[in-house]
């Protein structure tokens, strides 16, 4: 194994999701294989051929103090919710600010808040708008309001790039401290758009399910009925934090986060490409990067969003980049209980891949009742003990990609 002296371990873990308002209720969730898919009853909803979305299972009205909230996107105060707890999970460390660093990603940022501008300014004029308004639509306010919480100063990022976004971020954050520019970076991802305008722009692209009648068996990753994904929202952050930083403390450690790999498709603004060749190459970067060996390899969170094109070609980018190494993969696809949270997504899937790694269990992939055939890798349809399916340390990868051709896999190690 290569002597690298920056390892970067992970201390902490935050999520707020569709079926948990923190990170062990929504691991457990995700265990139980429980749906956070619903139907909505907004009005507007009625007027669209998609009618169902998975919600948060926790208003962050209710966790975020109300006359911040005011100030604040809905997507921002998902980040708020989860950095605060992933924070606290991490021991709020004592840390130089000046090596203290934030990366929260978005793929849409605070869409809400522009649509209720707009409604304002037309309606009422433009003395009537928010003095927030600003920093609630643009994407980076919510790595803005971390980060003044925090007193992060080595950097405050935000990568976007649609829902290959969360996963990015912590790529970033993994990147700033073996470049030596931070000890610890708080990053992640978040995304609030289940409102009209998005989910009627995704139906015309004819991405979304269409099972209004059973809203919780509507995502289903790999099986042979899939339609399309469903729209959820909340947001996943961890504590990046220097291996000999973490010691200096005795923080407690889940895993290492070994390395990151990216590519582009250059194929298509939404379609992936066929073949997979461009999440191939970024899971084999990733791994070199990791300097991990394939047969270490012992689960896979798929990107899967439960698309007719998306999910097979996945699975068989894994099957190709893992090789031999694959026939002893467990792969999973948590969005069928969570939906697809965007640029959250990459954030949220990596907490679960963490503790799948730091637990041993794979979750399950729900309501798969007709299962692709020559998928080439191992489906979880439910949950999957993990131990002896490799040597160790044993390694789990998460997967993210997004519209526009990004392909990003993060590989994680037993601590």
């Amino acid at each position: 194994m290569r002597n690298d002296p920056t390892r970067v371990v992970v201390t902490g873990l935050g999520a707020t999701t569709p079926v948990g308002g923190d990170a062990p209720s929504t691991w457990q969730a995700m265990l139980a294989g429980r749906s956070g898919v619903q139907a909505l009853t907004d009005d507007w909803a009625q007027r669209l051929p998609c009618q169902i979305a998975a919600k948060a299972a926790v208003e962050p009205t209710t966790v975020v103090d109300r006359v911040q909230a005011r100030k604040l996107d809905r997507c921002e105060m998902f980040a708020l919710a989860a950095a605060r707890e992933a924070w606290a999970d991490a021991g709020s460390p004592d840390v130089d600010q000046l090596r203290l660093g934030v990366v929260v990603a978005s793929g849409i940022g605070g869409i809400g808040s522009v649509l209720a501008a707009y409604d304002t300014l037309k309606e009422k004029g433009w003395q009537r708008l928010s003095p927030f308004t600003v920093p609630q639509l643009m994407p980076n306010g919510s790595a803005g309001w971390i980060s003044l919480e925090l007193g992060a100063r080595a950097g405050v990022h935000t990568p976007v790039s649609a829902c290959a976004s969360g996963a990015e971020a912590i790529g970033y954050g993994i990147d700033m401290i073996k470049s030596g520019r931070a000890d610890i970076v708080l990053a992640g991802g978040t995304e609030a758009a289940i409102m009209e305008l998005n989910i009627g722009a995704f139906a015309a692209m004819r991405a979304l399910s269409l099972r209004n009648d059973e809203p919780e068996r509507a995502s289903r990753p790999f099986d042979k009925g899939r339609d399309g994904f469903v729209l959820g929202e909340g947001a996943g952050m961890v504590v990046l934090e220097s291996e000999s930083h973490a010691a200096s403390r005795g923080a407690r450690v889940y895993a290492v986060a070994a390395g990151t790999g990216y590519s582009g498709d250059a194929h298509h603004i939404a379609q992936p490409d066929p073949d997979g060749a461009g999440a191939v190459l970024a899971i084999r970067r990733a791994l070199e990067n990791a300097d991990v060996a394939a047969a270490q390899v012992t689960h896979v969170n798929a990107h899967a969003t439960s698309t007719p094109a998306g999910d097979v070609v996945e699975a068989h980018a894994i099957a190709t980049a893992l090789g031999d190494a694959a026939a002893s993969v467990v792969v999973s696809a948590t969005k069928s209980m969570t939906g697809h949270l965007l640029g959250g997504a990459g954030a949220v899937e990596s907490v679960a891949a963490i503790m799948a790694l730091h637990d041993k269990m794979a979750p399950p992939t729900i309501n798969v009742d007709d299962l692709e055939e020559d998928l080439g890798v191992e489906i979880a349809v439910k949950p999957t003990d993990l131990h002896a399916r490799g040597p160790e340390p044993m390694a789990v990868i998460n997967n993210s990609f997004g519209f526009g051709g990004h392909n990003v896999a993060v590989v994680f190690t037993a601590a």
